[in-house]
């Protein structure tokens, strides 16, 4: 179904598009008819940080940002479904046009901005939430908040979902939001992560529950800054990394319409350096801290390379849009292939 729909939702402005498959994705769940654009998921059951995921391919942060369509997106049969980035207080984002679609590199740039609803809004929808898989928030900072403050923010965040997320992720890696990379490195992130870490223990204590806490990296990293994040990682008590996010690097697609546009590139053009990332973070950790793999899958193939790479779980963003939901049970499959 959706080879036919894609036709239609690629004449559309891309961010149009974006919102208007999500209404009609909703829709179809209402109506008890997700079945028509998906198919079963072969069941590969993990546990990690004392959470089961059924398989292992999830939703990365970034599609549903509020939360709005849990229930729909989980039925479509992801193991996991990561919502944000939010951030404390409602915000618009950067200014429109701010989502390309670059089809022949089966590509996105995107300079989105962490526009979202705020963390209220997502807190209701993760309390009405009634999707039995594992759902990750992916939290951030607003805009207009210095980086100097962005502990601030973050720990407003985790506090708010807490009780209801079964883990949170701490973007640091957008590219989108000024200054908010400089957050990935040296002392900076040493103390950031240590004050969350801090929170979080207080908060697991109060709830009585275990909330795995995650880092997301970009994959624009040195083999040294990659060497210094992954000990950071370490020292910091945090629970996983997520490797990675989307790459301001644009001699993958040079030449492209679109392909100087500002923000960060997704995509199959993607793969090579995300995977490449995640290999030498994973080396560093030594086995000390899961990976989730997410970057450039498109097909199959790419999913299995994440997990020869080292990744316990690998995440689907813009494959999606080109590939449409098969793309879940492809990657499963693979996964299985390559295991």
């Amino acid at each position: 179904m959706y080879s036919l729909l894609r036709p239609v939702l690629f004449r559309l402005d891309a961010e149009l598009a974006h919102e208007q498959t999500l209404d009609w994705l909703g829709a179809l769940h209402r109506l008890r008819l997700t079945g028509l654009v998906t198919d079963r998921v072969p069941a590969d059951p993990v546990n990690l940080w004392g959470l089961s995921f059924p398989n292992r391919v999830g939703l990365a942060a970034g599609l549903d940002k509020n939360g709005d369509y849990i229930d729909a997106l989980g039925a479509l049969g992801f193991g996991h479904v990561e919502v944000g980035t939010v951030t404390p207080r409602p915000q618009p984002g950067n200014p429109a046009p701010r989502l390309f679609r670059l089809p022949a590199a089966e590509a996105l740039i995107n300079r989105m901005g962490f526009n979202n609803r705020g963390v209220d809004h997502l807190v209701k929808n993760l309390q009405r939430r009634t999707f039995e898989g594992i759902v990750g928030v992916n939290i951030g900072k607003n805009i207009d908040t210095p980086v100097e403050q962005a502990a601030d923010d973050y720990l407003a965040c985790l506090q708010a979902v807490h009780p209801y997320a079964d883990y949170i992720t701490v973007n640091l890696s957008s590219p989108n939001t000024p200054g908010l990379r400089s957050l990935q490195f040296g002392e900076v992130m040493a103390r950031l992560l240590g004050r969350l870490v801090e929170r979080r223990d207080q908060l697991d204590g109060r709830h009585q529950r275990r909330v795995p806490l995650l880092v997301k990296i970009a994959p624009d990293m040195t083999a040294g800054e990659l060497e210094l994040v992954a000990q950071t990682l370490l020292d910091s008590g945090v629970d996983g990394a997520i490797a990675t996010n989307t790459t301001v690097e644009r001699s993958l697609v040079a030449g492209q319409p679109h392909a100087d546009e500002a923000g960060g590139l997704s995509g199959a053009p993607l793969l090579d350096l995300s995977t490449r990332a995640l290999a030498d973070l994973v080396g560093h950790l030594q086995g000390r801290m899961p990976v989730i793999g997410v970057g450039g899958v498109v097909q199959g193939e790419g999913a299995a390379r994440k997990v020869q790479a080292g990744a316990q779980l690998v995440q689907l963003y813009s494959g999606l849009i080109y590939q449409g939901p098969a793309l879940i049970r492809e990657a499963q499959v693979a996964i299985l292939g390559a295991r």
